[in-house]
Parts: structure tokens; C-alpha cells; sequence
């Protein structure tokens, strides 16, 4: 598979073309950000880490039956996927109560959520990625009635199946964001699931496992990623 020109540069990852229409490569870059991109560092391993972490959590929801957009892990950085027509709208899944639901509603952090809820948020960044709901989706043509009813079960159903991998592994699966797209009309989990877009608590201490490391200058970033990584089963 030949990689081409750049299609788009994220805040931490690159999609290129491939001789292939249907298929692009994902690069996973040692970039970090936080707050919209004003904060951005370098982290020496996290692309590797959140390539194969991702490979892996992708596999594994797969096999559970979720249709994802991963074909095959290239190298330490790049993987190989399904060129997704993209669907403008972040779900997000909160178990735990953390971060901006914390600020909005003023609840206590670590508040267990029962049931857990389930938010839209529109991928915008000059709007910081705003709450939205279901009509503002279907009145602005980002996604249809079909379509969001299908992003909201697979979401549930990843989350049964994540916390329940998590929980073994001695950590709390307290929030996470999914991205979701259409590949020859089938709604399909796209862009990544690592550290970095979910919230993750060691099950005994409450330590902060994921990404609020390098938001809330705790430290130990990287160190955070790898030990999740190999509680879980990712071979680095």
C-alpha cells in the first residue's frame, strides 16, 4: 500500500492518501494539545503507544461485532483504514461524573452516573466543540435520525464492553468520545480510542490514568499511557 499526499493534519495525528480510494493511512504523532490547541507538546513514544493502543481496542470491538474502520497496524506510527465520510458530531459516554460535566452542572467529581448518560457535541474547534442534541443534528443535516440512533447504540454497546475490559484490568472506564462515520452506508467507528479521548481511574487509588496527566500538569504522562497499555494486554 503506497502512501500519498497529505489529506489532513490534526492536533495529534496526519491522514494521508492511499492508491487505494477507499483506504487512507493514519499516522499518530508524538504531539499532545489540550485546551483547543493552545497547549501543545511534544511526548516522546505517545504516537506508538496510541497507534497500537488503538489497533487493539479497535480489534477487540470487532470481534464483539462493531463495525470499525481499522484494516491493519503498518508500523509503530501508522495504521491502515477505511476511508469514513465523516459525521460532524462527537457521542460521548460518561460513567463517572468528570470534566467539562463537572463545570457545566457543578456535580462532584467521581460522581457514579446511573445509568450512564450519553451527549452530542459538534466537532468544531473556534466553537469549542459545543453541546448539541439530537434536533439540532437532524434540523442541520449533520446526521439523520437512522444514523443517531445507530451512533447511540454502539456506544452503549462499547461501553459494555469496555468497561467490563477495563474493570479487569484493575481501572475505571469514567468517560470516553467516539467519532462515527459511513463506509458503503453502514454507521462505523472511526478516528481512535487511546488515552487520549477517554478518562481512565485506577479502580483502588482513583489516579488519573489518561490524558488530565498532561491537562492538569500532573506528570507522568507517558509513563500513565504505557502502564494502561500493558495492564490490558497491548504488546508495545
Amino acid at each position: 500500500m503506497q502512501k500519498r499526499a497529505e489529506l489532513y493534519r490534526g492536533k495529534a495525528k496526519t491522514v494521508y492518501y492511499t492508491d487505494n480510494p477507499d483506504l487512507l493511512i493514519l499516522e499518530f504523532r508524538n504531539d499532545t494539545s489540550a485546551f483547543d490547541g493552545l497547549r501543545i507538546e511534544q511526548l516522546e513514544r505517545k504516537g506508538m503507544i496510541n497507534n497500537k493502543f488503538n489497533h487493539f481496542i479497535m480489534n477487540k470491538l470487532a470481534i464483539a461485532g462493531i463495525p470499525t474502520q481499522v484494516e491493519q497496524l503498518l508500523s509503530d506510527n501508522e495504521v491502515l483504514v477505511k476511508k469514513l465520510a465523516m459525521i460532524p458530531v462527537e457521542c460521548v459516554i460518561r460513567n463517572r461524573a468528570a470534566g467539562s460535566l463537572v463545570k457545566r452542572l457543578g456535580i462532584e467529581e467521581g460522581r457514579v452516573l446511573n445509568p450512564p448518560t450519553f451527549e452530542l457535541f459538534l466537532k468544531n474547534d473556534a466553537l469549542h466543540d459545543p453541546l448539541v442534541n439530537e434536533s439540532h443534528c437532524r434540523a442541520f443535516g449533520w446526521a439523520t435520525t437512522e444514523q443517531l440512533e445507530r451512533m447511540k447504540a454502539l456506544s452503549f454497546k462499547i461501553n459494555t464492553i469496555l468497561s467490563e475490559l477495563f474493570d479487569k484490568a484493575g481501572l475505571i472506564l469514567v468517560d470516553y468520545k467516539l467519532e462515527f462515520g459511513v463506509f458503503n452506508g453502514e454507521i462505523t467507528l472511526g478516528d481512535e480510542f487511546s488515552p487520549d479521548g477517554c478518562r481512565l481511574w485506577e479502580k483502588e487509588t482513583l489516579k488519573k490514568m489518561d490524558k488530565d496527566r498532561f491537562r492538569q500538569g500532573l506528570g507522568g504522562v507517558i509513563e500513565a499511557y504505557e502502564e494502561v497499555a500493558q495492564r490490558i494486554g497491548v504488546v508495545l
